[in-house]
């Protein structure tokens, strides 16, 4: 589903990127770790579009999106779902999920450009329900929601758009330990859907439980890519930390 293909990538004389190679399949999970500075937000950006690669190509389902604009890309399929969620603490679920992609009215064929605030509060409501998210209300201010609940509502506004692949930057750091099994559920939905899930985090127990593959990166090169069941824990820390 997304293939990325020897991307480098250089600040000024600052080589971050020297020669990324990987891929994930449908309904496969690839966990990216590594330390601090090893490079994986800046392939994420390279990914969706917010960075150029200096070199190198971005294939999704064999259409080559480098360069491409963050739009077109979401457009076709890729969603990232940042570390602060990017979520309006002040509006409502619905509001969030359809942000800025709202459903308009029509009339006679013609779009209104009138928001259809009906046909996106049930949209809203079916996706939290399919997600089998526990949320109060979808008209609840997002900022009365645990983080738990609010990563739900990122994830939800991910899938309403049928993404192809959803990037996943570290979904369990802030959360407590009873939300986070069901943001690793929620993981585990997106796989059973057929979606391409990346996932960033240091929290190793978590790769283990969803990720089918672990890429480790270290200073700007992958260094490992390995199937889960086929390393361990100690092995990844040597990886992030250079032992091996």
């Amino acid at each position: 589903m997304l293939q990325i293909n020897d991307i480098k990538k250089n600040f000024g004389p600052i080589e971050v990127l020297r020669g990324v190679t990987f891929s994930v399949d449908a309904g496969e999970c690839i966990a990216v770790v590594g330390d601090n500075g090893a490079g994986k937000s800046t392939l994420m950006k390279i990914i969706t579009g917010v960075y150029k690669a200096s070199d190198g190509a971005v294939m999704l389902a064999d259409k080559e999106i480098t360069g491409t604009e963050p739009g077109e890309i979401r457009e076709l399929g890729v969603e990232m779902i940042y570390q602060n969620l990017e979520l309006a603490s002040q509006q409502d679920v619905t509001a969030n999920i359809f942000l800025g992609r709202e459903p308009t009215m029509r009339f006679m064929g013609w779009d209104t450009g009138v928001i259809d605030f009906k046909s996106a509060r049930t949209q809203a409501q079916e996706m939290i329900r399919q997600l089998g998210a526990r949320l109060p209300s979808v008209d609840i201010q997002v900022g009365n929601l645990s983080g738990g609940q609010q990563q739900s509502v990122a994830i939800a506004r991910a899938l309403t758009f049928s993404p192809k692949v959803v990037i996943m930057d570290e979904p369990t750091a802030a959360l407590a330990v009873r939300e986070i099994q069901h943001v690793l559920d929620l993981i585990k939905e997106l796989k059973s859907r057929g979606i391409a899930v990346i996932l960033i985090s240091h929290r190793l127990t978590d790769v283990f439980e969803v990720a089918d593959r672990i890429v480790a990166l270290r200073q700007g090169v992958v260094i490992a890519d390995e199937r889960t069941g086929e390393t361990t824990m100690q092995d990844v820390v040597a990886h992030i930390v250079g032992a091996h």
